[in-house]
């Protein structure tokens, strides 16, 4: 625990509204991909190809655009965002492997792991001043 505050108080004290647009900006993205795959089963059957022989590859499809809705609005606003970055751990780690298991894309490889390089960045950073996680803090 104190180890987070630690980090907090170097988050808060090193805040610059840019690394607040990029959160705003990661979220957005996912909320869009969120939206894309609900819009093109086409491509959402392609993309879970390598993984239709694993048990339970049906949740993974459903999974898959509600941690991206939920989690990118929470990232939007700044709650609970190392537990939202957290949940995309999964599904970024499927889109990177998804490029070794089947058709490799590499526009597709090289988004999905700078979205996971920024996620790393804020699981560390957190949400910055400019959220409702500072919001909160300050109001006890």
């Amino acid at each position: 625990m104190g180890r987070i505050k630690t980090l907090n108080k170097w988050a808060n004290s090193h805040t610059y509204v840019p690394l607040d647009l990029l959160r705003v900006a990661l979220g957005v993205f996912l909320i869009v991909k969120g939206i894309e795959f609900m819009s093109e089963p086409v491509v959402m059957a392609v993309v879970m190809e390598p993984f239709k022989d694993w048990p339970a590859s049906w949740f993974i499809l459903h999974y898959i655009p509600f941690a991206h809705f939920a989690g990118g609005f929470f990232i939007i606003i700044g709650l609970l965002t190392r537990w939202a970055v957290l949940v995309q751990f999964p599904l970024l780690t499927g889109a990177i492997l998804t490029n070794f298991l089947g058709e490799m894309n590499s526009t597709n490889l090289i988004l999905s792991s700078v979205v996971f390089l920024v996620c790393i960045f804020f699981l560390f950073y957190g949400s910055g001043k400019h959220s409702t996680d500072y919001y909160l803090k300050m109001q006890k």
